[in-house]
């Protein structure tokens, strides 16, 4: 049975042919069966223990159960059209990974592309207690780890990443400790910058050995910094908080080089004495695409108290303002234009360079009505602002290849717990019932489309 409404619009703002629609997910907040066969202890696991640490101490179990119950999501995902699906493997599963050979198969036979994410945060806990990211070795045994799930499954795979967000395994991980592991060192968070990119262009070279004919790239998140004001103080925040978000990894990975004002304001925590010699050559060795997560942009001013638990590792100072724009649950800022405005300009950085939004969604308190239905018309109204700018940035000359909604379904939102739902389908913890929201029907006319109509 079609899950699609009754579309009567034309097509005003049709994608080009061959656009990827697809929808994302990360292993420790989706799959559950955390102990099943053979999987080990993450960091994740560690830290959703600590009182605290995770909305209402919830955890990765059950999680959405997605691991006993793939199958039928997978049936989902082709019930809504998906042409490709973005998921991470679990590093802690590497003694098993007949988990991902059976997703990959079920993804295949129901046509849709899998897409895989080396890494999306999961660090086994075991080389977190050697130092974790702060730790160059384990540079080199994520090199070891990839060069094993690419050869087990590179032979399927449509699309590999390397990483995702390493600005949060950084910078939430180890500067301001509000993710897994929770450790709070300005200078562990920088180390883990440069380790994770260094693990990054090791675990391209395995991509390239066991999956040459496969793209592959890296996924960060990204956001449009801008100025409060004019005043120099205001330019330099905003120059600081854009080199510590933004240019810390895209200047590294697509110049080969760390930008000369971040080396200088991040001397005092040991930034140019973690680059050896060949260390820039292996993170910019070249990528088939980038992905972009995209949520909302900053404006900044300097000045205020610096927070005792800041991301902003010598930005402690800065100062985020409010635009005035709606908010998600997230309390972040619903700001299309921004997406624009960010495709663009790495497009003039790396003219030619394709893009794919790895991720972009919004958290809404959804309710379940009385006849059963979650009509979560904000969430699409996020959806079509996006791709309106998605497509707009297309316009402008943007290769923009394809577009993975976040999230599939409801799952566990990391140190907000499963109190924050993205999913296109809404996840009943205590039943897991699945359930296709409003959002999911309007994701499949745009997919069947290929496009969007006139007005949202």
């Amino acid at each position: 049975m079609s899950v699609l409404p009754e579309q009567s619009e034309s097509v005003a703002l049709r994608f080009p042919t061959g656009f990827v629609w697809g929808a994302a997910t990360a292993s420790f907040q989706v799959e559950g069966s955390t102990t099943a066969d053979g999987r080990v202890e993450s960091i994740w696991d560690e830290f959703c223990r600590r009182p605290g640490a995770v909305h209402n101490g919830d955890t990765g179990e059950p999680a959405a159960d997605h691991y006993r119950r793939y199958v039928d999501d997978v049936a989902l995902m082709r019930s809504l059209g998906l042409g490709a699906y973005r998921f991470s493997v679990a590093w802690p599963r590497m003694a098993d990974l007949g988990f991902y050979d059976r997703l990959v198969d079920e993804l295949l036979e129901n046509g849709i592309a899998p897409w895989a994410t080396l890494y999306h945060w999961d660090l086994p806990q075991s080389l977190e207690e050697k130092g974790g990211w702060a730790n160059r070795d384990t540079a080199y045994r994520f090199a070891e780890y990839a060069s094993t799930v690419v050869s087990r499954l590179g032979d399927r795979v449509a699309g590999w990443l390397t990483l995702n967000e390493p600005w949060c395994s950084a910078f939430a991980g180890y500067a301001s400790g509000r993710h897994a592991p929770g450790v709070q060192s300005g200078s562990a968070a920088i180390a883990a910058v440069h380790h994770l990119l260094l693990g990054h262009g090791l675990a391209m070279q395995e991509i390239r050995a066991h999956a040459p004919n496969t793209p592959a790239g890296i996924t960060l998140n990204l956001f449009p910094v801008h100025p409060a004001t004019g005043k120099p103080a205001d330019l330099d925040a905003a120059r600081r908080i854009d080199g510590l978000q933004n240019r810390i990894f895209t200047a590294p990975v697509l110049q080969g080089e760390y930008p000369a004002d971040l080396l200088a304001d991040l001397a005092p925590y040991g930034l140019p004495e973690l680059i050896h010699d060949g260390d820039l050559e292996t993170i910019s060795a070249p990528i088939d695409l980038l992905g972009v997560n995209y949520y909302r942009a900053y404006l900044v001013e300097a000045g205020g108290e610096p927070e005792s638990r800041s991301e902003w590792v010598g930005a402690e100072d800065v100062r985020f303002l409010t635009s005035g724009h709606p908010r998600t649950e997230m309390d972040w800022e619903v700001q299309p234009e921004g997406l624009t405005e960010l495709l663009v300009s790495l497009n003039e950085q790396s003219p030619g360079l394709p893009m794919y939004i790895t991720e972009n969604g919004a958290a809404y308190p959804d309710t379940l009505t009385d006849d059963g239905q979650i009509r979560d018309t904000d969430r699409i109204t996020f959806l079509d602002g996006h791709l309106r700018a998605s497509h707009a940035a297309i316009e402008q000359g943007v290769d923009l290849r394809g577009y993975f909604c976040w999230t599939l379904m409801d799952n566990l939102e990391w140190a907000a717990g499963y109190a924050k739902r993205f999913g296109l389908v809404h996840i009943d913890f205590a039943t897991q019932q699945r359930t296709l929201k409003e959002s999911a029907r309007w994701y499949a006319a745009v997919i069947e489309r290929n496009g969007l109509p006139a007005d949202g």
